[in-house]
C-alpha cells in the first residue's frame, strides 16, 4: 500500500501538472465560457465511451449513485463555468491564485461531509489565506468581477473533491467520469436549451479554437478525470486538493511564459499570491509532520 501511494501521489502531481495548461488553452479559445465547457464535457464523454468500450468496463451502476454521480457533474460542471468565465473577465494569474483557496475551503467541507473534527491550524491557515486574498483584492480591485468567479470556482472545485473523495473508493473511475461529465453535459444542455443558445453561430467554431477543445477535452479532460479518480482510491481528498494547489504556480509561470505583458501584475498582487500559496505548502508539510510531535507544539 506505501508504493501505491506513492505512485498516486507522483501520478497526482502529473496530472496537475497537465491541468496547469488548462488556463492557457482556456484564454487561447475565442468562445465564452458556457459554450467552451459544455464543448469540454461533450468531447470528453464521447472519448471516456470510447474508452470504456475498448478496455470492456462496464458502465451500470445503481440508480441512487448514478443520481449522485450526476448531482457531481453539475457541481465539476459549474467549478469549470466560472474558472473559465473568470480568465475570461480578468486573466490567468488573478484565477489561478483565487483557485488556490481550494485547500481553505476543504478544510471546511471535510468536517461536515466525513465527519471529522475541525483541526486548529487549518482554520488558522485560513486566516492567512484570507489576509493573501485581501491584498489582492485591495490592489486588484479592477478585477473584483473575476476574482469573485474564481473564488466560487474554487468552493465548488473543493465540493467536487470532497463528494467524489467517497466515491472514488468504492467504483471505477471509468465508470465515475462517464457519468460524471455526462451528468454536466445534461444539465448544462438543459439550461442552453431554454435560454436559446444553440444557435447556427453556436455551432461555428474556428479551426483552432476546435484543435484546443481536443487538446482540452482529451489530455486535460477525459485522461485527467480518469487519473485524477483512480489515484483518490489511496490519497485523501485533502490530499488531493492541496497538490492541486500546485496548479496555479503552472499555470501563472505558464500564462507568464505565453501571455507575457498580458499577465503582468503588482508587486502585491504577488505578495498576496506567494503568502496564499506558501500557506497551502506549509500545510502539506504540518500533514505530513509525526502526530505526537505536533501535539507538543
Amino acid at each position: 500500500m506505501p508504493g501505491d501511494k506513492l505512485k498516486s501521489y507522483l501520478h497526482l502531481h502529473l496530472i496537475v501538472f497537465i491541468w496547469g495548461f488548462t488556463a492557457v488553452i482556456g484564454k487561447q479559445i475565442t468562445i465564452d465560457a458556457l459554450p467552451l465547457v459544455w464543448y469540454r464535457m461533450g468531447i470528453a464523454v464521447l472519448l471516456v465511451l470510447l474508452y470504456a468500450k475498448i478496455t470492456k468496463v462496464s458502465l451500470k451502476v445503481p440508480g441512487k449513485t448514478l443520481v449522485g454521480f450526476l448531482f457531481a457533474g453539475l457541481v465539476i460542471a459549474l467549478h469549470w463555468f466560472t474558472f473559465f468565465k473568470a480568465i475570461k473577465v480578468s486573466n490567468v494569474s488573478v484565477t489561478l491564485a483565487c483557485l488556490s483557496t481550494g485547500a481553505f475551503f476543504t478544510s471546511l467541507l471535510e468536517p461536515l461531509l466525513y465527519g471529522r473534527k475541525v483541526i486548529w491550524y487549518e482554520v488558522m491557515f485560513g486566516l492567512f489565506v484570507v489576509a493573501g486574498l485581501y491584498i489582492i483584492f485591495s490592489f486588484e480591485g479592477d478585477y473584483l468581477y473575476g476574482i469573485l468567479l474564481a473564488l466560487s470556482s474554487a468552493f465548488l472545485s473543493a465540493t467536487f473533491s470532497v463528494i467524489n473523495g467517497k466515491y472514488a473508493v468504492k467504483h471505477n473511475a471509468t465508470q465515475v467520469s462517464f457519468w460524471e461529465l455526462l451528468g454536466g453535459v445534461f444539465f448544462l444542455t438543459i439550461y442552453m436549451l431554454f435560454a436559446g443558445n444553440f444557435t447556427p453561430q453556436f455551432f461555428s467554431l474556428t479551426v483552432d479554437d476546435w484543435l484546443w477543445l481536443f487538446v482540452l477535452a482529451s489530455a486535460c479532460t477525459a485522461y485527467a478525470f480518469i487519473a485524477s479518480v483512480k489515484v483518490m482510491k489511496f490519497l485523501s481528498p485533502y490530499t488531493v486538493m492541496l497538490t492541486i494547489n500546485l496548479e496555479p504556480v503552472y499555470g501563472i509561470i505558464l500564462a507568464v511564459l505565453v501571455f507575457k505583458g498580458d499577465e503582468k501584475m503588482s508587486p502585491a498582487f504577488y505578495l498576496g499570491a506567494a503568502i496564499i500559496l506558501s500557506t497551502v505548502i506549509f500545510n502539506g508539510v504540518i500533514k505530513n509532520y509525526p502526530k505526537n510531535k505536533l501535539k507538543k507544539i
